[in-house]
């Protein structure tokens, strides 16, 4: 018996069918027919970047009275079929949110 054979395909993660930014909220439907919601400051908290979390011990950075109560999503960009990067009202923009981390991060409608 091979490698091959003891190796199992990963499960599919959903992937999002659309986006709709509303003030404050982001919407996201799923092609599990899940709709989730966040919101801006949600999401801006939870960013997954090098300079929002430490690499090595995966703390938060960024303290979250840092964060405007009022912060937007100014822009979200595709990043391959696996991700978006989503720029915000205070300039930041080098998050990578997977589908697994919007997901993790939405509340089911």
């Amino acid at each position: 018996m091979s490698l091959w054979d003891h190796m199992k395909p990963a499960a599919r993660l959903p992937a999002p069918v659309s986006f709709e930014r509303l003030p404050g909220l982001l919407q996201i439907r799923w092609d599990d027919l899940v709709h989730t919601e966040i919101t801006s400051r949600e999401l801006r908290l939870g960013c997954p970047c090098a300079a929002c979390v430490e690499e090595w011990s995966g703390r938060r950075m960024v303290d979250a009275s840092q964060i405007a109560d009022d912060i937007g999503v100014v822009a979200i960009e595709p990043v391959g079929n696996y991700a978006v990067t989503v720029t915000f009202t205070d300039g930041h923009s080098t998050g990578i949110y997977s589908w697994k981390t919007l997901r993790s991060l939405g509340k089911v409608l």
